[in-house]
């Protein structure tokens, strides 16, 4: 456990790999656990022994607070804000070209890229804590490298109701609803036995079926390499606004 926070990768004799993040700011992404996120989802789906994998967040109450305000405030120019918004771009790209099925566990909130980073995985299980807002547009840079994941998963009418209502989160029923998370459990206890249960379940299917029915649902997006990336030109340019700057400055002063 470190100031920067941590990934971790585990295999079980099933093929269950397992990859944990961890940051001490509510599980926040700063660019260094961004990259060693996305390079991490890269290598497991390559590992010949690996036929599934869970991607969850350490903690009780939050699975993802998304970017580091620390790291946005910081950044000083166009090209320092197009690196930093380029690493969701690569955990959500390294997600989608993973071979592996992916499953999240969202013990807890998701908040900008906390969404985008659930989205971009094939199945989620999820707990009644687990509300989601996309909070970017309050800050004044939008959500615009996690909108493809996000409206891909629950549609534009939804996901445009979710960016505009900024400063509101909706509940894990609601986002169940919409198709971001399969199932809703009452429990921590509940969730993870499911989540178990069906990862051995798909660790014994066939591993090319499964691959070739990723493939399947992650048709059309094969542009997204260069997509995201440009989505991450328009945040890494409105991160420099005076109008998120001072609301940045102001926010960290109340924390």
């Amino acid at each position: 456990m470190t100031e920067t926070g941590k990934v971790e990768f585990t295999v079980n004799e099933a093929g269950v790999g397992t990859i944990s993040f961890f940051h001490p700011s509510h599980n926040s992404l700063p660019g260094a656990l961004l990259q060693q996120l996305a390079s991490t989802i890269t290598q497991a789906g390559t590992h010949d022994q690996v036929k599934v994998i869970v991607l969850r967040s350490e903690g009780e109450r939050t699975f993802c607070a998304g970017a580091s305000f620390d790291e946005l405030i910081a950044i000083q120019d166009k090209e320092q804000g197009l690196e930093f918004f380029s690493g969701f771009a690569k955990v959500i790209n390294a997600c989608r070209t993973c071979p592996k099925i992916i499953i999240s566990r969202v013990q807890g909130k998701a908040i900008g890229g906390g969404v985008g980073v659930t989205a971009a995985t094939d199945y989620c299980f999820a707990t009644q804590f687990a509300s989601v807002k996309l909070s970017e547009i309050a800050v004044g840079i939008g959500p615009f490298v996690v909108g493809p994941a996000v409206e891909r998963k629950i549609g534009l009418s939804a996901f445009s109701q979710l960016a505009l209502d900024a400063t509101e989160f909706r509940s894990a029923e609601w986002a169940k609803e919409k198709g971001l998370y399969a199932e809703v459990f009452e429990t921590v206890e509940e969730m993870d036995a499911a989540v178990e249960a069906f990862s051995l379940k798909l660790a014994s299917y066939n591993p090319d079926a499964l691959k070739a029915l990723k493939e399947v649902f992650w048709q059309g997006t094969e542009h997204w390499d260069q997509l995201l990336v440009e989505r991450a030109g328009i945040s890494g340019t409105l991160v420099l606004s005076d109008f998120t700057r001072t609301f940045i400055q102001s926010f960290k002063k109340k924390v």
